[in-house]
């Protein structure tokens, strides 16, 4: 019911910035909560951040103060603001948007951060 289109990875260098974007469509008015997760290659999936449908935010403690979760409404579009990046940041990061009878995933987008 909910679809989610994930852009802006890519590569940089330590101590850079980049900013993910998540646009969704669909029955957006159920959603309550939208995240953003992130796999590095042999590794569990993580949650990294999250935001509330009050815009109430969390973080993992790995990335808060770098990372920045963002909304805006008029566009269905939820963001991450990545800074001071570091070696360990590389994954693949994934949007899920929750609802009360489940949640939605995108394809993921791949953040390499390397010299």
């Amino acid at each position: 019911q909910v679809q989610l289109v994930e852009s802006g990875g890519g590569g940089v260098q330590p101590g850079g910035a980049l900013r993910l974007s998540c646009t969704a469509s669909g029955s957006i008015g159920r959603i309550k909560v939208m995240a953003w997760y992130r796999q590095a290659p042999g590794k569990q999936r993580e949650l990294v951040a999250t935001i509330t449908s009050g815009g109430r935010t969390n973080y993992a403690g790995s990335v808060q103060g770098r990372f920045t979760i963002s909304r805006v409404n008029a566009e269905n579009t939820v963001y991450l603001r990545m800074n001071s990046l570091k070696p360990e940041d590389t994954a693949v990061y994934y949007c899920k948007a929750g609802t009360l009878n489940g949640g939605s995933w995108g394809q993921g987008t791949q953040v390499t951060v390397s010299s």
